[in-house]
């Protein structure tokens, strides 16, 4: 179990972690999100005592992490895949970390076994690529065969079959009954995997809740319906007191109630239904609408291609007069922004 209590972390006059209190319990998989510098990374750091803490506490299993003799065996982690000796082999690189905690050898062999990286064992490091680099750090996070695990975006560099397996691998070990907190940015991922949710915004703690109770929460569900007879059914449903809401291709929206009672009523007044369906949210939406205040880094404007719509901050080419493409000379088509124009034109003075 890993407990926070009012854990905050200040650089000069910026709060990174603003009194952080939240509990990660065993038998789940606990997701943490938040936007880009929310103080996710921050967060991890000081839990492993990497970061000392401005204010508040830590504990895992009741300890700080500097009270722990042999730490791997309590807590393993993977918070970034590069922290690697890039000339050591994958089998040198945990030898090293096993010895350093007193974990038996053949417990390298049984990690790299689970990770898929016993053909390249004797390989060293500065080879493998960002998802082999994963597999190596997971191996090392499991190495002690801890309570505790925490993973940073464990997914980066994996294929579609790493992706399945990392998933597996940590729902695997919540059921075992084991702590499993996991960071990442990928919404899709996250919603197949984690069942409970830490959300932070800005260093502060925005949802501590179930990932049902998330996305029920914090987004708009409702059931669509189309029918061949669209003004009785909307009759229908607004004597019924339900408020109608029609789509640009004919169909019904109707939210505050299931799609089994709208099927009921509809059999009731004999109409004839070509849909009828209950839209849910998706964990990406629910994260959008409920972080949208606590963005550090917004984009703004799209790259648009030639020819396209104008994006915000692009730049308009100049065109000299009477020459072809002027904007508004007859048969000519008009002029198209182009993101980067400017750089582009010789005469601009930029990009030569």
């Amino acid at each position: 179990m890993i407990e926070l209590q009012g854990l905050t972390k200040r650089y000069g006059d910026k709060t990174a972690v603003d009194h952080l209190t939240f509990t990660v319990r065993p038998g789940v998989v606990t997701g943490f999100l938040g936007p880009n510098g929310a103080g996710k990374s921050t967060t991890m750091r000081m839990m492993l005592g990497l970061d000392s803490p401005s204010g508040g506490d830590v504990r895992i299993d009741g300890r700080h992490y500097a009270q722990l003799s042999e730490p791997l065996k309590h807590i393993g982690a993977l918070l970034d895949a590069k922290s690697i000796h890039g000339g050591r082999t994958a089998y040198n690189h945990l030898l090293c970390i096993a010895q350093s905690n007193r974990i038996p050898r053949h417990r390298v062999d049984e990690v790299l076994e689970t990770v898929g990286l016993t053909a390249v064992a004797r390989k060293r490091s500065k080879g493998f690529s960002l998802g082999m680099g994963q597999r190596l750090g997971i191996a090392a996070a499991l190495l002690g065969d801890p309570e505790i695990l925490m993973f940073d975006e464990p997914v980066n560099g994996l294929d579609p079959e790493g992706i399945h397996w990392i998933r597996n691998l940590m729902k695997g070990l919540a059921a075992q009954g084991r702590t499993v907190f996991v960071s990442s940015h990928l919404m899709s991922e996250m919603a197949l995997t984690a069942e409970h949710l830490i959300v932070i915004g800005r260093g502060r703690l925005l949802a501590d809740t179930s990932m049902a109770d998330f996305i029920e929460r914090n987004s708009r569900s409702y059931v669509r319906l189309r029918t061949p007879q669209p003004e009785r059914l909307k009759d229908v449903l607004s004597a019924a007191g339900h408020t109608v809401v029609t789509t640009g291709d004919g169909a019904f929206e109707v939210t505050g109630v299931e799609a089994a009672q709208l099927g009921e009523l509809a059999a009731q007044h004999q109409l004839v239904l070509h849909e009828l369906s209950p839209m849910r949210a998706s964990l990406e939406e629910a994260f959008m609408q409920l972080t949208a205040e606590s963005v550090e880094y917004h984009a703004h404007g799209t790259v648009a291609p030639v020819g396209g719509p104008v994006a915000a901050g692009a730049h308009l080419a100049p065109v000299p007069q009477g020459q072809p493409g002027q904007p508004g000379q007859p048969g000519q088509p008009e002029q198209q922004p182009q993101w980067g124009a400017q750089w582009r034109n010789p005469g601009s003075g930029k990009g030569r």
